[in-house]
């Protein structure tokens, strides 16, 4: 059973996946690792079967999944290889936001498409000098003939390389009446006039997900652009999506860790030291007793994340909570599976080797988790969410 509480359906779905994961993927990812070449056959196989459809409701041909079963779909992706759940978390995020905010023009448009994986989504979010306070953009959208002229600069694009629609953040004019920065979500094509990519980033981990900054010079954009067709409501549109983003991660590192908890798991029962398995000695027991519990809360808290996400409550402290402890949850286990293999570890022919190095990146993207805890320590300031959690006295 698992401990998603999936559908039949869904449970169907998931262990097609897994099988997937199993028989064409795990076997091979130390090679394409070494090798460095996109994996274009697996895109292939995960667009067949409809891995960039799981946010996109069914009447636009994709899966619509709901969010529990989104989370355990990115939990075996990630499980396998953590690259492949990469390929498919923003995207995702993309279409939640067209399925969720877009007008029925939108996602007629895109929604197909996407769920196809014929159209590839990124977010277009973080600025150069900006970092993670998406308030302090300096990317414009003025207003021009029947539209917009967008410019802006946007770096730590994931996917970016690859990706056919942009979901870009950008100001709008203000109004006289305005009393904060006026925001909007923006469809952007990528073959639109005025749109470059220029640097390509070289990342500690996760070499075959590109990571590039994209130009976007006086961009222009019709009315039927900006997500909703309703001026100022991109950033709230946006924060909403990113509880997506924010479970997809965490989920993400639930799966990264219960790979290396696997590798220690099975390194400690073929390791023999001073003539036994190292699992048989009580220093090695005490670090694999920790890892699994670590996991178990780990996923329990982004599986809670996900299921208030679903009903409808509010999500941003409780994804923000899950996001949090399971990134940091995955880097720790990440280590001790290191520490498990000994100098093996520190070895590139071993799984933890990576793993450790791609565990890093967790607790960084989707908000930096020092970031996430600010979230929380604001919501904490009101009574809704306490009250939602059972944090009030």
């Amino acid at each position: 059973m698992s401990v998603y509480d999936l559908t039949a359906d869904e449970q169907v779905l998931i262990d097609a996946v897994s099988r997937f994961i199993e028989e064409r993927v795990r076997p091979h990812v130390a090679d394409l690792e070494r090798k460095g070449a996109y994996p274009d056959h697996l895109v292939a196989e995960m667009k067949e079967l409809g891995l960039f459809g799981m946010a996109v409701p069914e009447e636009f041909g994709g899966l619509g999944l709901r969010v529990t079963a989104l989370a355990a779909m990115m939990e075996v992706l990630a499980r396998g290889w953590t690259t492949l759940a990469a390929y498919v978390n923003s995207h995702s995020t993309v279409a939640y936001a067209i399925a969720t905010h877009g007008t029925d023009g939108q996602k007629a448009r895109y929604l197909p498409a996407l769920a196809a994986g014929e159209q590839r989504g990124s977010l277009c979010l973080t600025e150069p000098g900006a970092g993670s306070d998406l308030q302090s953009i300096r990317g414009t959208a003025q207003r021009a003939e029947n539209g917009y002229a967008l410019s802006a600069s946007k770096t730590y694009v994931t996917n970016g390389g690859k990706a056919t629609l942009f979901l870009t953040l950008a100001r709008l004019p203000q109004t006289p009446d305005a009393t904060r920065p006026r925001f909007g979500l923006f469809l952007v094509e990528r073959t639109r006039q005025g749109i470059t990519q220029t640097t390509t980033f070289h990342k500690t981990a996760f070499g075959l997900v590109d990571t590039v900054q994209i130009e976007m010079d006086a961009v222009r954009l019709a009315g039927d652009d900006l997500l909703g067709a309703e001026e100022g409501r991109g950033f709230a549109q946006l924060m909403e999506s990113l509880e997506i983003g924010r479970i997809a991660i965490a989920t993400s590192a639930v799966g990264l860790a219960a790979n290396a908890l696997s590798e220690a798991k099975r390194y400690a029962s073929e390791r023999v030291t001073f003539g036994v398995p190292i699992n048989q000695h009580q220093a090695i027991q005490l670090k694999l007793a920790n890892m699994a519990t670590r996991l178990v809360t780990a996923r329990l808290i982004t599986r809670e994340a996900a299921r208030i996400k679903e009903s409808g409550g509010r999500c941003d402290m409780i994804s923000a909570m899950a996001k949090m402890h399971a990134s940091d949850e995955a880097l720790a286990i990440a280590h001790e599976a290191v520490v498990v293999h000994g100098g093996a570890g520190y070895i590139q022919e071993y799984a933890v080797e990576r793993l450790h190095r791609e565990a890093l990146l967790y607790t960084i993207g989707e908000g930096t988790n020092d970031i996430n805890r600010l979230v929380i320590a604001r919501r904490m300031q009101g009574e809704e969410e306490m009250a939602y959690l059972g944090l009030l006295p």
